[in-house]
């Protein structure tokens, strides 16, 4: 005897691999991991706007999540715990600091209040009510953060990008722009580090590169080593550049000696 399925099942049978695939995109982890989250408001539970949680306009106190980690910048210290999301909390171990003084007052309460609301089991929400997702934290005393999520690199270009390093001389060169006649550009050259964290082999040759490196802004007489992530740009405008560069840490940053050569 062949019994039948009712209609509506098999709809449904029809549908899990859509159903399972919108699970998998609505997973908050895959989500947190994706954006830096910028924090765009913050009250107490009186109402009132948390003053110290803005101490940089510029420079909003940022989360960022990756590999079971949650990590918070722009503050004086740089600070991270793990973390585990759990329906509507997210679990945050331990913060861990780096140790610099900071003689800015302003952004050393700044550190001292994330330290402490961002930590414990906090409310958890993903809010999708416009064009850039939303992430909403309730601490343990009432308060609401509400951060608002930038795309990483990675979800931008669409891939992982690739590590390089680059040398940065002091001075900026001439290039050629077919769209900006003078243009100055970065002199760079590509250096290598073994796994020891060591210099190694041959440095490549300088040359002038005729783009922006996102996140880097070049201080005239200053030499640096940038740790930087190289991502392919898919189908570029005619005339564009194939590669993005993005800067993820400034290795070193010195002046040169008197009477040195500049670049070196």
């Amino acid at each position: 005897m062949i019994r039948r399925l009712p209609r509506l099942s098999l709809a449904l049978l029809a549908c899990a691999p859509m159903l399972a695939h919108a699970a998998r995109a609505a997973d908050p982890g895959r989500t947190l991991g994706q954006y830096h989250w910028q924090l765009s408001q913050a009250t107490g539970a009186d109402g009132r706007r948390l003053d110290d949680l803005f101490a940089k306009p510029s420079r909003p106190l940022q989360l960022d999540f990756a590999d079971g980690r949650m990590s918070i910048s722009h503050a004086c210290n740089a600070m991270g715990g793990g973390y585990r999301v759990e329906g509507h909390k997210l679990a945050i171990g331990p913060l861990n600091h780096t140790m610099m003084f900071c003689a800015d007052k302003t952004l050393m309460a700044m550190e001292r209040d994330a330290s402490r609301r961002l930590q414990g089991t906090l409310g958890f929400e993903l809010l999708h009510r416009g064009a850039q997702p939303e992430l909403r934290l309730t601490t343990a005393d009432g308060a609401t953060l509400l951060f608002t999520g930038q795309p990483t690199p990675e979800t931008r270009y669409g891939g992982e990008g690739t590590t390089e390093f680059l040398e940065v001389a002091p001075q900026t060169v001439p290039c050629n722009h077919p769209l900006m006649p003078g243009k100055q550009c970065l002199d760079v050259r590509e250096i290598h580090y073994a796994a020891n964290g060591l210099k190694s082999g041959t440095p490549g040759e300088w040359h002038p590169l005729a783009q922006d490196i996102e996140g880097y802004t070049h201080q005239a007489g200053v030499r640096n080593v940038l740790r930087v992530k190289r991502y392919a740009i898919k189908n570029p405008p005619a005339d564009a550049p194939s590669f993005a560069y993005v800067l993820d840490m400034v290795v070193e940053s010195h002046a040169p000696e008197t009477g040195a050569d500049p670049r070196h």
